[in-house]
């Protein structure tokens, strides 16, 4: 056997299971088998894209099956991802096959599908049928076809109308059996408008050529370089079938078109500031000694954090090393590219998960080849293959959606640091209203805390107001959304032709729908939770499990037809204010209006370029961007979300209404708040409208001490679901057995119904454990996580979320 060639591979495939699976090496594959590989491998009935551990010549107890086939000739995770991937595994207690799966946004290169086969039965049965001459009866068709081949289930599908309906059945009689396939991806049968078509230099000779394929020939050499294919199909008759014929030939290649980002426009360089430029300084240096270092940048809204991040990452450049960026939502992506496109040219790459799979695959490999050594991304950002790694930028680093809510539940910031120790690079948290952890850790010396405290270009902060919604009511005797000294403020920015932001955190157009008579609340069949009422779509909604009916016409209940609707949201606001202000153009951003990459930008895009005049939104329109022309900034009820019963519900509220105050003013022109609230005297409230951060930190900090949360204990959230109410309490119960009486340093709370107790047609019971050590804490998981396997729990019956940010 040669040297380097290994008889086994120990695997980690995409499966909710804690073990790797040794597999037989064929001849052809073990001296090209490596760490960080993908590869095929049969799993059961399935075939599965694992990824390689470690290959080996230890035979394993039982015979092991053999692989099917190597999709990489390269590791495409190095060994510092592999690295990471199990740091993840471990701390958030995930299977590692579900983490690899995580950081690998290839999921284009494979195609998965079945293929359906004859049993003898189906060959006695389709014969009889054939015999007793019934070749309209579906079930007859298919068994037809099948006997003269295999056919895919796709193939099945486009050839018969409800061909899967009896697929199924006749799976179920025992005639037909599904083979799992999978194979490469043929990029040549990508959509044309995903092609770009070339003709080759060395394809000048003469070979045999049909009539459309000449004319898409002789077009090519009159006009050189690389088109579109979809453009071409108006020009050259049947272009797309005369391409991909001749790439096969070898006279044009077909490449993957380039991802369009629509990218804000590219902002001119700024003179920093004596505050950014000390920042700046500090991050230079760190970037030079090419040690890590971790920084909390604590800058107002407004005061010029992104041309930091920006010099930084030239600095990095300058080094020869690459740079991460990652924001927190998909609608900030667009933003930040325009600057990013801007500063660097083609040098940057954009991932986030609301582009195709395709999509992402072309990115990520761009960024793999050294060709894009600036990455801007959401979350799943932080996995981007960037080589030579010396700068992590995390903005917004307080944002919830740098935490992800299914399995693994790793937070990307956290993950961040963790990279960037790992690699040797810089990491840089920024934000105007740090996490009260990470401020925390720069009071303890973990971080190196730099501060901008004033606005760019010496522009005042916003000035805010609280209205007190109570004392309007007491002087209209009218309940009403907006209070007149809103209404008045939107109505002179209109005159003024200047930009008004309104939030309210909540989406739909009524909270709920209730019975006048009964009282009865219309709630949804699959979770404890009322339905919320869309009044565009005309139905109620789950806003959990996507579950939605009409609305009805009377009381479920009583019968009873006195129907009303309560509550507010952001698609009534809406309506309120076309109402109020007929001529206004408005648009509404929220996850009901957008459903992709392209309309938040669309819509983003269209208030930045000032087509339209109030932007209304949920929490989605208060982060992170820099619009000018917006001078006032309503929040229509700052109250939403004090009252869940979760201790960072002081904390979120003081971060939205900072980030959202912070949209005003950001031009020329000072800008104002109105903030409308119910609880004017909460601590939250009152120190948002001050603006003081401080305040605020020192005085949520004192009551996390006083209820050893964190940061002053690790923390996890145990959840135990089942289908069956008697199966989850008896399980639960199980559980709470074993960690009776809890272990040395550890404070567990529950069994107890979780705060939603049915979600997802599954009712659900949590443990909240807090720790002083975080060692013990990760042994008691562990040991949990052991218990449910010895039990044989359904895989989705138990979910550990270590450093929960919701507790719901």
């Amino acid at each position: 056997m040669p040297e380097g060639a290994f008889r086994y591979c120990d695997v980690s495939v995409p499966a909710p299971l804690d073990q790797p699976f040794t597999y037989l090496l064929p001849e052809t594959l073990r001296h090209r088998a490596r760490p960080g590989c993908r590869i095929l491998v049969p799993f059961g009935s399935r075939k599965l894209t694992g990824v390689v551990l470690a290959v080996h010549d230890d035979a394993p107890a039982a015979k092991a099956r053999e692989a099917l086939r190597l999709i990489d000739s390269e590791p495409v995770l190095d060994a510092e991802l592999m690295a990471l991937g199990q740091w993840i595994a471990n701390y958030y207690c995930a299977p590692l096959g579900e983490v690899l799966r995580t950081m690998l946004p290839l999921a284009a290169d494979i195609r998965h599908g079945k293929v359906w086969s004859l049993t003898d039965a189906g060959r006695d049965a389709a014969r009889q049928l054939l015999l007793d001459a019934v070749p309209d009866d579906p079930a007859a068709r298919i068994l037809a076809m099948l006997e003269k081949r295999p056919l895919s289930a796709a193939y099945l599908a486009k050839a018969l109308p409800l061909a899967e309906k009896t697929v199924k059945a006749l799976e179920r009689r025992g005639f037909i059996f599904a083979e799992a396939v999978a194979e490469d991806r043929d990029p040549l049968r990508a959509p044309s408008s995903a092609l770009r078509v070339e003709l080759l230099p060395e394809a000048r000779g003469e070979i045999k050529l049909k009539k459309a394929e000449r004319e898409l020939r002789a077009f090519l050499e009159l006009h050189p370089g690389s088109h579109n294919l979809k453009d071409l199909e108006d020009t050259v008759k049947d272009a797309s079938g005369a391409a991909r014929s001749l790439a096969r030939k070898g006279v044009v290649s077909l490449k993957p078109e380039m991802v369009g980002i629509m990218a804000g426009p590219p902002r001119e360089r700024h003179v920093m500031n004596a505050d950014q430029e000390g920042a700046f300084q500090q991050l230079q240096e760190a970037i030079r000694v090419r040690e890590f270092r971790a920084f909390l940048l604590r800058g107002v809204t407004g005061s010029g954090k992104t041309e930091v991040y920006l010099n930084a990452i030239e600095a990095t450049l300058a080094e020869g090393r690459g740079a991460l960026l990652l924001v927190p939502e998909i609608a900030l992506t667009p933003a930040m590219a325009g600057q990013f496109f801007g500063r660097f040219g083609d040098r940057v790459a954009i991932l986030h998960s609301a582009f195709s799979d395709r999509e992402r695959s072309d990115q990520w490999r761009r960024i793999r080849s050294g060709a894009a050594p600036v990455v801007v991304g959401t979350r799943s950002g932080i996995f981007a293959p960037v080589q030579k790694l010396g700068l992590i930028v995390v903005d917004e680093e307080h944002d919830g959606s740098y935490k992800q809510e299914e399995t693994p539940r790793y937070n990307g910031r956290d993950v961040a640091v963790v990279r960037a120790q790992a690699a040797g690079a810089c990491v840089v948290l920024g934000s105007a209203t740090p996490s009260l952890e990470s401020r925390y850790n720069a009071e303890r010396g973990k971080y190196t805390l730099l501060e901008l405290p004033g606005r760019i270009e010496q522009r005042p902060m916003p000035e805010v107001e609280l209205i007190d919604m109570r004392q309007e009511f007491l002087e209209t005797r009218k309940q009403e959304t907006f209070s007149r000294k809103l209404m008045d403020a939107i109505g002179g920015r209109l005159a003024a032709g200047e930009q008004t932001i309104v939030l309210l955190n909540r989406r739909g157009f009524s909270s709920f729908v209730a019975c006048r008579a009964c009282g009865e609340r219309v709630q949804c069949m699959n979770c404890s939770l009322t339905l919320t009422y869309h009044k565009r779509d005309r139905r109620l909604l789950c806003h959990y499990c996507g579950y939605a009916e009409k609305v009805p016409r009377a009381c479920p209940k009583c019968q009873s037809e006195h129907i009303y609707f309560l509550g507010l949201g952001s698609e009534r606001v809406e309506e309120e204010l076309h109402r109020a202000f007929p001529a206004a153009r408005i648009a509404r951003l929220d996850r009901d209006t957008v459903s992709g990459k392209r309309h938040y930008e669309t819509i983003l895009q269209g208030f930045r370029e000032g087509s339209f005049d109030i932007l209304v939104g949920t929490q989605m329109i208060a982060k992170g961007h820099d619009i000018p022309n917006v001078t006032l900034v309503g929040v229509v009820s700052a109250d939403i979300g004090l009252g869940m019963p979760d201790f960072r519900a002081a904390e979120r509220t003081f971060q939205l209404l900072t980030q959202v105050a912070g949209r005003a003013g950001r031009g020329s022109a000072p800008g104002i708040v109105l903030i409308q609230t119910v609880n004017p005297d909460h601590y939250a409230i009152r120190m948002a409208a001050a603006q003081d951060y401080q305040a605020f930190y020192e005085k949520e900090l004192n009551f996390r001490r006083l209820m050893s949360y964190p940061p002053f204990s690790a923390m996890a959230n145990i959840l135990v679901r089942g289908e069956k109410k008697e199966m989850a309490m008896r399980m639960a119960s199980d559980l709470g057995l074993l960690l009776t009486p809890p272990p040395e340093k550890l404070r567990i709370m529950g069994p107890a119904e979780a705060p939603v107790p049915r979600l997802k047609n599954e009712y659900r019971f949590q443990f909240l454990v807090k720790a002083a050590s975080r060692k013990a804490l990760n042994q008691t998981l562990q040991r949990v996580r052991r218990f449910a396997l010895e039990r044989k729990w359904n895989a989705t019956a138990l979910v550990i979320d270590v450093d929960p940010l919701s507790l719901m």
